[in-house]
């Protein structure tokens, strides 16, 4: 996925489909080049499943439960929620996961097109009210750049990699 900073000219459209597609290819910027002996591994000892990978395979999780999850009659297979929130990788390859992550983002890609930013979820879990495409994508671009700042600063503590 290329990283191309949205047109500032965009409408509102454009804008949050933009900022939110720079934040998941900079996703694969965090994690390019990274030794795969190093995704697993935790830094912080209260939170075990916060390493390289188990961010990579929440922030997919967090992409099918948002666009499929809201929008199940669009998603390509039947869907099914994940109580753990994708934290654990089940032992995955960190390449795997990307890639897992990068068709998610393209499945969301697909369902955000065939409906407009006012439309209301499809299906709402009972204990939340509806939301709105518009309120979707702008929880996805701060759920993935709030997700960013934690693999920055895993990254930078595991090998010295840094940069945006």
């Amino acid at each position: 996925m290329e990283r191309v900073f949205p047109d500032g000219g965009a409408d509102e459209r454009g804008v949050l489909t933009g900022f939110l597609d720079w934040q998941r290819a900079t996703v694969r910027r965090k994690v390019d080049g990274l030794p795969m002996e190093l995704a697993d591994r935790a830094l912080l000892d209260t939170s075990p499943l916060m390493t390289i990978a188990g961010v990579v395979s929440h922030l997919r999780q967090t992409e099918y439960d948002w666009f499929a999850g809201s929008f199940p009659s669009l998603a390509d297979e039947p869907f099914e929620r994940d109580h753990d929130g994708g934290w654990p990788t089940h032992g995955r390859a960190i390449g795997d996961l990307v890639s897992s992550y990068e068709a998610e983002c393209a499945q969301s890609r697909r369902i955000v097109a065939r409906l407009t930013l006012d439309t209301m979820q499809h299906y709402t879990p009972p204990q939340f009210a509806p939301v709105s495409v518009r309120w979707i994508l702008t929880h996805m671009i701060e759920e993935t750049a709030r997700h960013l700042g934690h693999l920055d600063i895993v990254r930078e503590q595991l090998d010295g990699t840094r940069g945006y």
